[in-house]
């Protein structure tokens, strides 16, 4: 197994086809290759191949991510994704490693996001976790503010000043979405 990372015009064919079948969205599910390059243009794929170059877990970057909390814009990269290609094989886990110290070393603030129900696999893969802080975290839906179907955030790396301002997060001092 070896890690790579790949920009969205570095992905063949094959590999786009494949990640589309494993991310498993409908709306996607007859993109074509030009149409995922553009619509991912501002992402990086973080992967896991095997031997034989066929990827194993994949997990994607977006760099269009902001946040407004009390009126301050805050930049931070997305994780989202992440997906294996077989079910306990360990690959996501491995994944994710990789993907930390890619982070630390590229001193990137990365934050994800998660439901309660895979808390037990970050936990393991120690990334540490905002439990229950996602939930303030406003998203707009055509033209109202409506709260993040997640649970927690997940720090994959940032600032101390960052993080200190995300676990701050609760109901009277929400962050907004800024697309």
């Amino acid at each position: 197994m070896h890690y790579q990372i790949k920009k969205p015009e570095e992905l063949t064919e094959t590999e786009i086809q494949y990640i589309l079948k494993l991310w498993d969205i409908s709306a996607w599910s007859t993109m074509t290759s030009k149409d995922f390059r553009a619509f991912f243009i501002q992402s990086e794929f973080h992967v896991l191949l095997d031997s034989m170059e066929r990827i194993q877990a994949i997990i994607r970057l977006n760099f269009d991510f902001t946040l407004e909390i009390s009126g301050k814009k805050y930049h931070f990269a997305e994780a989202v994704g992440l997906v294996s290609a077989e079910k306990n094989k360990g690959y996501g886990k491995k994944l994710i490693q990789y993907f930390l110290e890619n982070c630390v070393q590229k001193n990137r603030d990365v934050i994800g996001f998660c439901s309660s129900e895979l808390r037990i696999f970050y936990e393991k893969c120690q990334v540490p976790i905002l439990y229950n802080k996602a939930k303030d975290i406003q998203e707009k839906n055509d033209s109202e503010w409506m709260n993040s179907e997640d649970d927690d955030i997940l720090i994959f790396n940032a600032s101390e000043e960052k993080k200190a301002i995300l676990n701050h997060l609760d109901s009277t001092n929400k962050a907004y979405l800024i697309l």
